[in-house]
């Protein structure tokens, strides 16, 4: 039988060991587990690699742990907006939804983009009249509210200054939350969802739901999720250029993964990390900051749950 696997992240920063609580990490170790758990329940069971992303993100958007869903980050008007893209590396499918609001789940409403729409992306109120016609149940603003994540807005609201998860020293929540799969019949898929960053204004809108910068997936190459500086993630192509360093330049997925991370995209000012599986099911999550809270399981029996170097 094929290799099949599954690598999930909750976002990458300024995770310095020692600076958070041992029951605060047991916290993220377990929601990230339960997370992997979900997805490869579904790939042991034959379950597609999309049905198996979406699940994993589906359980990290219900934590308040995280940057997305539940845990999302406050913009500077006090609301929530959140951005989610998901991809079938099959057929080149994808789905993506930005600026959305009240959306517990926002990686599946990225899904019925994809499979019950013409389109490949929807944001505002535009997404939010799809969700509507999809019956989608909106949460009210108390679903979203967490009281970390209203301190560090009020830290900076009624400034010009925003701020990423990762960009600052805290025992505290990190990030965009992304999940890539190879399943049994070697297929492969990636998924992201986020809240953005605090005190984000002008419908800011961060790698995370652009295809082929925060998220991409082909059978030939790579399935991609990343995480770190949105603005630089976009400007290098992130998730895309490693598909094409694998592509073009023949790399195998771990070399082309440290290229993109540990030199690319530190060469024009970013950081952050990705998560990424090719159809042989091999896994590869490179960062270059201090942390990033990862896990990966493969049918050849190795786990991983970890979040510092």
């Amino acid at each position: 039988m094929r290799t099949f696997s599954i690598a999930i992240h909750g976002g990458a920063g300024t995770l310095v060991k020692g600076m958070m609580t041992p029951e605060l990490e047991t916290k993220y170790k377990d929601a990230l587990k339960d997370a992997l758990d979900a997805g490869y329940y579904l790939l042991e069971n034959g379950g597609t690699a999309v049905d198996a992303v979406e699940a994993a993100v589906k359980v990290l958007e219900d934590s308040p742990l995280f940057n997305a869903g539940k845990g999302s980050v406050f913009t500077a008007e006090g609301s929530h907006e959140m951005d989610a893209a998901i991809m079938d590396g099959k057929t080149l499918n994808a789905g993506a939804v930005s600026l959305i609001t009240g959306i517990k789940n926002p990686v599946c409403l990225a899904k019925d983009v994809m499979n019950k729409s013409e389109h490949v992306f929807l944001a505002g109120d535009g997404a939010m009249q799809f969700a509507k016609e999809l019956n989608y149940r909106l949460e009210d603003a108390d679903y979203f509210y967490d009281e970390f994540r209203h301190k560090q807005w009020l830290d900076i609201k009624d400034t010009n200054n925003f701020q990423l998860d990762h960009s600052t020293k805290k025992d505290s929540k990190f990030g965009t939350v992304g999940a890539v799969a190879c399943d049994q019949d070697g297929n492969i898929a990636a998924a992201t969802s986020t809240g953005g960053m605090t005190n984000k204004k002008w419908g800011r809108v961060g790698d995370s739901p652009m295809i082929g910068a925060g998220n991409y997936a082909n059978n030939n190459t790579c399935a991609v999720s990343c995480t770190g500086s949105g603005e630089f993630f976009i400007r290098g192509v992130v998730a895309y250029d490693l598909a094409c360093l694998m592509e073009y330049k023949n790399m195998g997925l771990q070399e082309a993964a440290n290229e993109v991370i540990n030199k690319r995209i530190l060469k024009i000012g970013g950081d952050g990390g990705l998560i990424a599986v090719d159809s042989q099911g091999n896994i590869a999550m490179p960062f270059n900051t201090e942390g990033m809270y990862r896990a990966c399981k493969s049918s050849m029996g190795t786990e991983t749950i970890a979040i510092y170097k």
